[in-house]
């Protein structure tokens, strides 16, 4: 019996390894964009991801079908709604200068792409407020350049929302 549980932990294991070999990258760039720290540079980040992946890891053999790329990003976003009163001071990176939740908004609608349906489902809010809310908060990213190292566009033009998006990326 032991030796039967010791492989399925070692497939459990290297299941996992290998989820996290393809997703780290993108699941620690979007909570990077979540803290507001700057790119490189995120301990906070890199926290709120140990926490989401080590929930993952515990459910792994309960996903049963479920998309852990999916689960560990709801984690990541409720546990960065449940502590973003931690993250509103300016820390010097690309979305610092919006709310907690604005960030939020703006990272799930242009960085992961999720409906805005979805996100007000996942989330417990009106679909109006979390229109409003991305409205908000691109139309700050667009006042002031969309990032603080370029210049950028001034005002809203034609594709501002997939500049944003690309710058990050």
């Amino acid at each position: 019996m032991g030796e039967r549980r010791a492989r399925e932990e070692r497939r459990r294991a290297r299941e996992f390894e290998a989820f996290v070999a393809g997703a780290a990258g993108r699941l620690l760039h979007a909570a990077t964009l979540l803290t507001g720290e700057p790119f490189g540079a995120a301990p906070a980040a890199q926290d709120l991801l140990v926490g989401a992946l080590s929930r993952t890891y515990a459910d792994w053999d309960r996903l049963r079908g479920e998309d852990p790329y999916e689960r560990t990003r709801h984690d990541l976003t409720a546990r960065f709604a449940h502590t973003a009163r931690r993250y509103r001071r300016p820390r010097g990176g690309m979305l610092d200068a919006l709310p907690p939740q604005e960030r939020l908004m703006l990272m799930l609608r242009m960085y992961e792409g999720v409906a805005e349906e979805q996100v007000a489902a996942s989330l417990g809010l009106p679909v109006e407020r979390v229109r409003g809310l991305c409205t908000r908060a691109m139309a700050e990213m667009l006042s002031r350049g969309g990032s603080r190292e370029g210049g950028g566009p001034r005002g809203a033009r034609p594709g501002a929302a997939s500049l944003i998006a690309s710058r990050m990326l």
